[in-house]
């Protein structure tokens, strides 16, 4: 199995879960309460990741940054989005100098 296959399937769990029960889905919990406690759960283990890093701790940067992945997986799928959609922008600037890709987001914009 390779990392696509557990995002996608992740992905497809977390947007099946869209119109569950949230007293029996945490994530369906979350839809319900809506965007901004998504990002404000980003927000929140975005800051635990960063603290988990820079005390080195190996075994909670893991578990932070699994913790961050996770919802921001709950943010794509709020925004009817996908892992899929993500990894074709990575592919897309795979090869390119970060210093180029970032010049090129700018003229776009």
């Amino acid at each position: 199995m390779n990392d696509d296959d557990t995002l996608r399937r992740l992905g497809s769990t977390i947007a099946a879960r869209k119109g569950a029960d949230p007293g029996k889905s945490y994530v369906a919990r979350l839809f319900e309460k809506g965007e901004d406690a998504i990002l404000k759960k980003i927000g929140e283990e975005a800051t635990e990741t960063v603290m988990a890093a820079k005390d080195g701790a190996r075994d909670r940067i893991v578990a932070e940054t699994a913790d961050l992945w996770f919802h921001t997986l709950v943010m794509l799928a709020h925004y009817d989005l996908t892992p899929g959609d993500v990894l074709a922008e990575l592919e897309r600037r795979e090869g390119i100098s970060g210093i180029e890709e970032k010049s090129l987001r700018k003229d776009r914009t």
